[in-house]
């Protein structure tokens, strides 16, 4: 059976008691989601958070992860639309730019 307990002590018998361990999810059943490189676990959100991708960008508590200080325009490609634009975000103007595939 699964259990972060028996999983900490399995660790510690390793590494020592005095390693800290914490347990991920491949399913993101807990903790936000599952850990990866240059994640790292924040313990008030009890929650691994990825490495922040623009120094620009802040981190929203409420996903653990980091967003753009600008929305993304809400004309962009996503599940309700498909067909929509795509985006990069552009650190040097801190603002999203269309991406377009030349000759596309």
């Amino acid at each position: 059976n699964e259990s972060e307990a028996k999983g900490i002590s399995f660790c510690h018998s390793l590494f020592g008691p005095n390693s800290k361990w914490v347990q991920t999810s491949y399913n993101n059943n807990f903790r936000k989601r599952y850990a990866g490189i240059g994640y790292t676990f924040d313990e008030r959100l009890d929650a691994f958070i990825p490495p922040k991708p623009f120094p620009s960008w802040v981190l929203d508590e409420n996903v653990a992860a980091y967003v753009a200080p600008v929305p993304m325009p809400s004309d962009a490609i996503s599940i309700d639309n498909p067909d929509g634009k795509r985006y990069v975000w552009h650190e040097d103007t801190v603002s999203w730019q269309e991406f377009v595939i030349p000759g596309a």
